[in-house]
Order: structure tokens, then sequence, then C-alpha cells
């Protein structure tokens, strides 16, 4: 013969026998000592938090011998019978099996008679969502007003599944996830009544594991005992779990702080190999994240809101200080979003591995300045020039490659030697006729004026530059101007002299045009919407030159400036060529301003053709869009 599970042989009896829910407690044992019975009740709440438990004793309660009282006294004949499921006038229903419209319709005949041996006749329907909407309104009179000693209980788990007019007809009760004490505090008195030694750390771990549910807790509670062991310890709670230990979790986060990759995935290899329970790792994980956060932030004020031992918080303390908040921050946030997708991947092994990588890699993956600041648009950065021109900026891990004067990242084209093979890798050169900068052909520059010397081969002022006139005319004998890179660094130009360089070639749209274009080479998809704008021009405006930028339609302009980062570079890049002062506009071009919905709708509305359809045929308009 079979035992009876721990869930059955320990269903409380009583309402202070349930664990939590006080309020509805309260509520129900105070209307059952009244007699102010309501009509039908509805219990919604997650799985094994007492809902059919309370229903039953309610219907105890009520029909006790000693009754009306607040608590069944579970030795008479009607609470024996009713404990034991023979009442004849306490009916269970099972809705996912009873659920049609025909069983409905049986019930309200069976509500006409009256009580056979007890006070009340009681209905509960378990998992009352599974009722047909046929069947729910067939009871949406009977619910509103049943006849005298009659009362339903419905409870679900799903209760947005249920008609609101059957809701409207019932007291609704929502039952809550239990916390983690109260659910320690029952295991712990099973445990006591059981004469069973145990471990606090396993009763804690299988109430987390429970996650707030007293049935689930019960049988994880059985599942380990079944083991035979002469106690309950931690380990076994583990292995037979298949649940991770701290351990795990702080070597874990040593391999985070290292970037890692093979550790991390070593020890993912070794948890999988154990047979560890994919979910509850991460909820775990999730959980040390948010105890990090706290500790970072609070410090050892945090260790008494932690679920954690005293030990295990030192130790969680000492970590939150080798890691920054908003890098903790980023990882508590990919770890959350990450479970859904790890958990209904085709591959969940490699979905979590992923998981596990991206989050040893945050601080190269993004850009944890441009998060700490609350926005993605990093500082310009202050040097000789002022902007991206002036000077190579400090590497920021995850921050998009900077173009300047000090980079070696792009320099006008120069002539190649006769002798001189092409190279196919590099951006195709315009022809020398069409060339738009100096230096793509012998160039030559006007004398230095008095008073503002330059070096040989130097590009030429401000004053030259902002004319916006043509580029001056080659002729024999010039030389092609030193490199960019050792204009910059050469010790004989003093920084207040460096913006006299700019610009970097003509002061046209074509030639700025292929300027950004090689410039952009690693920013692919900002590329690509670049080359596709329909033009630009530099125009006057009032505190400077303006260049503005001509996108074909709104997808366009959207493309390019939806991401606050590709606006940043193409900036960036406005000032390396044109100098400091030069601002960046964008313009779209419509070609047909479209009418607005309502007023299209009132023009089909009011066309003879849609008239006589009305009229002929009845018709009416759905919708009305524009046509694409």
């Amino acid at each position: 013969m079979s035992a009876p599970s721990l869930t059955s042989k320990y269903r409380p009896q009583r309402f202070s026998d349930v664990a939590g829910q006080e309020a509805i407690k309260r509520i129900l044992s105070k209307a059952s000592a009244e007699d102010k019975i309501a009509p039908a009740y509805l219990f919604s709440g997650t799985r094994g938090v007492g809902k059919t438990t309370l229903a039953r004793v309610l219907a105890k309660a009520l029909n006790c011998v000693t009754a009306p009282t607040a608590e069944p006294c579970n030795e008479c004949s009607q609470c024996r019978q009713i404990t034991a499921g023979v009442s004849p006038d306490v009916i269970e229903i099972d809705a996912a099996t009873h659920g049609n419209v025909e069983e409905a319709r049986r019930l309200k005949e069976d509500i006409g008679y009256a009580p056979l041996q007890s006070r009340y006749k009681v209905f509960i329907i378990d998992e009352a969502h599974m009722l047909s909407k046929a069947a729910f309104n067939a009871l949406l009179k009977t619910l509103e007003e049943p006849p005298g000693r009659v009362t339903f209980i419905l409870a679900t788990t799903e209760p947005h599944k249920i008609l609101p007019t059957i809701i409207s007809r019932c007291q609704h009760y929502v039952f809550k996830r239990l916390m983690q004490p109260e659910l320690e505090a029952h295991l712990v008195g099973l445990l006591a009544r059981e004469d069973i030694p145990y471990e606090q750390g396993a009763v804690s771990l299988i109430a987390r594991r429970g996650a707030g549910s007293v049935r689930d807790s019960m049988s994880l509670l059985a599942q380990v005992l079944a083991m035979g062991g002469a106690s309950l310890r931690e380990q076994d709670v583990r292995d037979i779990l298949g649940l991770a230990g701290q351990d795990v979790f702080l070597t874990l986060m040593q391999a985070f702080k290292e970037q890692d990759c093979l550790a991390v995935s070593e020890l993912l290899r070794n948890v999988l190999d154990r047979g560890l329970d994919i979910g509850f790792f991460l909820r775990e994980l999730a959980s040390s994240w948010r105890n990090l956060f706290l500790l970072n932030q609070a410090g050892e004020k945090a260790l008494g809101s932690l679920e954690l031992s005293e030990e295990e918080g030192r130790q969680w303390l000492g970590w939150a200080r080798d890691f920054e908040a908003r890098h903790i921050h980023a990882c508590w946030q990919m770890t959350l979003e990450g479970q859904r997708r790890v958990m209904t991947s085709l591959e969940p092994a490699l979905a979590l591995e992923l998981l596990m990588l991206n989050l040893a890699y945050v601080p190269r993956l993004l850009s944890l300045e441009a998060m700490s600041a609350g926005a993605c648009q990093p500082a310009r950065p202050t040097g000789p020039g002022g902007g991206y021109g002036g000077g190579p900026r400090p590497a920021t891990p995850g921050a998009p490659p900077q173009y300047g004067a000090g980079q070696q990242g792009w320099r006008p084209p120069q002539a190649s030697a006769p002798n001189q093979a092409p190279n196919s890798a590099q951006t195709p050169r315009p022809a020398p006729q069409q060339a738009p900068y100096p230096a793509q052909q012998p160039a030559q520059y006007p004398a230095p004026q008095p008073g503002n010397q330059a070096p040989a081969g130097a590009a030429p002022g401000p004053s030259q530059a902002s004319s916006g006139g043509p580029s001056p005319a080659p002729g024999p004998g010039s030389q092609d101007p030193p490199p960019r890179a050792a204009q910059a660094t050469a010790p004989d130009i003093a920084p207040a002299k460096r913006a006299e360089e700019r610009p970097r070639g003509p002061r046209t749209w074509k030639a700025f045009h292929e300027y950004a274009l090689h410039a952009l080479k690693n920013h692919p998809p900002l590329r690509v919407a670049f080359g596709q704008l329909a033009g630009g021009s530099l125009d006057a405006g009032d505190r400077g030159d303006v260049l503005r930028l001509k996108c074909k339609n709104e997808f366009m302009y959207g493309q390019i400036t939806g991401k606050p980062e590709s606006v940043n570079v193409l900036r960036g890049l406005v000032h390396d060529y044109f100098g400091p002062d030069t601002g960046l506009e964008f313009d779209v071009e419509r070609t047909a301003q479209r009418k607005p919905t309502q007023e299209l709708r009132a023009q089909v509305e009011q066309s003879p053709l849609f008239k006589e359809a009305q009229q002929t045929l009845g018709a009416y308009i759905i919708d009305v869009q524009h046509k694409s």
C-alpha cells in the first residue's frame, strides 16, 4: 500500500493551519462566524498557495455542527465527511474535464434541491477558467441569485480567462505567493512533526526553489526525503534537485572579473554535466547580481536585507567592491532578459553559454562610460583644434573608432607610382581630372604672409579656407604636403596654430562625401545610409557655415538620425573636415504631402461610388490607408 504524500498527509484542516494568506483567512473566518456568506467566491492565484484548501475549510466551517463558527471542529460527522470528500452537499467539480455547457445545465438542476444533511450546499469549481463560454453564460443568473443556503467557490490560476460578467458576481480574493520566511517556517514545522533533523541551509534552498508555492516546496521536500537519509542535508538537496552552490557562482564571478572565456565555458560544462536545473541556475544568478548591486550601493547596511548567511554576505560584499555599479546593473538586466530566450531556445546549452560570455565581456561590448552618463552620445574630447580632429582620443572599450588629424585611418589619396600595381582592397580612387584633394596632384600653395608663417607644404589658413573659392591651380615644381600625422606631432607647430590646417580639402559636398565614405568603412550600416543621400550643400548660417545633408525620404532620415551615436559620428567628421565651427543639419525631400487619415476617410464617404455601394449592398468602411 502506498504511503500518502506529504501534501495530502499535512493538508491544513483549519483556517489557522493554512500558511500565509492572513487577510483572506480573517475575512472568511469572520464571514463564517457571523453567517454572512456571499452567493459566490472567486479564489485566484498561482499554484499551491491554498485556494482549494481554504475552499474546503470554509465548507466545513459552514456545515459544522457548531456552526456558525469561526473554525470547524473537524470531529463531527459533517467535518469528517467533507475531509474525506464524500459529503453529498459539498460538490467538487474539475472544470478541466466537466467544463461544457451540458455539465453547467445539470449543475443548475442540482442547485434547485435543498441540502440533504448540511446547512449549506457548497459547489467548489476547480480550474474554473476551463469552463466554456457557454457554460459561463448558463451560470450567470444562478451565480447572481442562487437559492438560499447555496454558495459557489471558484478557484483558478488564470483569472484573466474568466468573463468579466462572472467576476462581477463574485467576491474576488487574490492569493499571493508565500514569502521565503513563511515557507521556511512551514517546512520546519513539517520536519518537526516527522522528527527529522535538518540543516537550515537545506530548508532555505527548498523554500527558494519552491518559488512561493507551498505544494511545490512540499513535493521537493518529499523528493529529497525519499533518498532515505537520516537527516536533511544541504548537499543532498543540491545533488538530488540539481542546484548549483555558492561556490559555482563565486567561481563564475572570478571568471567574469578576469574576462576569461575559457573559465566560463569550462564552468558551464561542469554545470550541465551535473544535470543542474538551468532555469533555477539563471534565477540564482539574477539574484546574485541583485545582491551585488545592493551591496555595492549600500555596503554593510544591505547585509540585513539579503537572504544570505553572515559568512556568505561577507563574501559577496567583497565581490561587490570589485565591480562597478554600472557593470553590475548591465549584467543584472541582461540576465533577466536572457532567461526566457535561454529556456525557449532549441539549443538551451548554447544559448546559456552565449549569455554567460556576453556577461563576461560586457565592458568590451558596451560603452560603460556612456551607460553611466545615461546617454549613448560620448563626450567630444578637448584638445588642439577642439573637436575630433584635434588629436588622438584615449581608447575607450566599446567606443566607436575616431577619425582625426592625429589618426592614421584616412589621408588624402596620393598619386601612385607608374610601376606600382593598384591595391584592390583599398577604396577606388577617382580619376586625376576629378580629384577633389590637392594632395592627389602637385598642389601650388600661396606663399606665407608676413606674421603668419607656416611650414612648407602646410594647408591653407582659415582666411583662405573660409573663402569657399576654388582651390589653387596646380603649378609645376610644387611638392606634396607632408602626412597629417607628421604635421600634428611636429614640435615646431604651436597648438594654437593647428586650427589653421583646416580644411582637409576643398569645401565642397563632393570632396566631403568621398572623405566621409572612406572614414566610415568601420561603420557599414551608417556608410550605406550615407552613400544613398540625395546630396548635400555647404550653406552660410547665422552662426557660421552649415552642412545640410539631403535625405531622399523619411525612412532614410530615420536610418541616419535614429541613433544618437550615428549623428555624433557624422558631426565629428564634419568638424574634422571643415572645422569645429561648421554645423550639421538634415533635410528630407517630400514628394507629396499625404492627407490625414480622417480627411481621407471623409472624402471616401462623400464619393458617389461609395454611397451607391452603401445603398445597394449595405457596404461600410473598415479601414482607410494610403496607397504605398
